[in-house]
């Protein structure tokens, strides 16, 4: 990326060295094979999740097209951020390179953006199936959804290089230490030798908005699907509902609350160690509980896995 290299010839620092979660030794392997496991989790249900409906024909259907773009989603910024964790847990210095730490914060930022919009998308597709289920089919067309996909992607593209392209600007001190086990934004702000005062200002807008339209558009959406819920005359119907809806919101809360708990606090208010605890809910917990929430609760799903084992393989 060139605005990465020009941030690199304007910096002093070549590298930084990531502190991690946590210091004290006999921490650092039980730490290391639970995230190791929780990551392979992740891995494995999100990959399992996008194979399933790829490969079932009656799972091509606005809501596990949402759901398949979550997963990918989930499974890429899992990535971009776990197996450079672990590393903090087993090297004495868990050094990345000026390069390699913004390509990170680029694309965990693009990821974890287009996922708080996704999660809106699909509250909308849920609203429209459950209140306006005659007009479902013309309302939630191939076009309405790769329409609303590509406004799921380009608001992480935008935020993404609105945060990054303000880090670049930056000169970071000699103190390279960062008190994360990620290159994220608040802790690389406190590594700057110039003021962080647009930074700031970037910070509580853009995630002002990020955080601030899913959660208005997820919650009106569930309002209206509880209020139709509870217009339904068949109590096994409504129960069945409200378990469904009451699992998205515990995922969306985890999700927006966490991250709103650590971006939209006054630093001076959140120790940066307490913000990285508050970052695991969305960095680590939340990518491996959606293939659960989303999925393995739904029996369509639980179909679609039993007829993809029973498959033989040359059949």
């Amino acid at each position: 990326m060139p605005l990465i290299r020009m941030g690199a010839e304007n910096s002093s620092v070549t590298e930084f060295i990531l502190a991690g979660l946590t210091n004290q030794p006999r921490l650092q392997i039980p730490l290391f094979f639970l995230f190791l496991g929780s990551y392979v989790v992740t891995v494995v249900g999100n990959l399992g999740l996008i194979t399933l409906i790829g490969l079932n024909s009656h799972l091509h259907t606005p809501m596990y097209f949402f759901l398949f773009n979550l997963s990918f989603i989930d499974f890429c910024y899992s990535t971009v951020i776990t197996p450079k964790m672990l590393m903090s847990f087993v090297l004495r210095k868990n050094i990345i390179s000026y390069a390699g730490c913004m390509t990170q914060l680029f694309f965990f930022l693009f990821f974890v953006i287009s996922e708080s919009f996704i999660l809106s998308a699909m509250a909308y597709d849920r609203y429209v199936a459950i209140c306006n289920p005659l007009v479902y089919t013309a309302t939630m067309s191939l076009q309405v959804c790769l329409l609303l996909l590509l406004g799921v992607y380009v608001m992480g593209f935008a935020g993404a290089v609105a945060h990054t392209a303000c880090m670049v600007r930056l000169t970071f001190c000699a103190n390279n230490l960062v008190n994360h086990y990620m290159c994220d934004i608040l802790p690389l702000l406190e590594r700057s030798c110039t003021s962080t005062y647009v930074n700031e200002l970037v910070v509580f807008v853009v995630v002002g908005i990020d955080i601030g339209v899913p959660t208005v558009t997820i919650f009106i959406s569930y309002a209206l699907i509880l209020s139709s819920i509870l217009r339904i005359h068949s109590t096994k119907g409504r129960s069945k509902a409200f378990s469904t809806c009451s699992s998205h919101i515990i995922v969306v809360s985890l999700f927006f609350g966490s991250g709103a708990f650590m971006y939209l606090k006054p630093s001076s208010l959140l120790p940066m160690n307490q913000g990285k605890v508050s970052s695991l809910f969305y960095t680590i917990v939340v990518p491996m509980l959606n293939p659960l929430i989303y999925s393995l609760r739904n029996k369509d799903v639980k179909v679609a896995l039993k007829k993809t084992l029973s498959k033989k393989p040359f059949s």
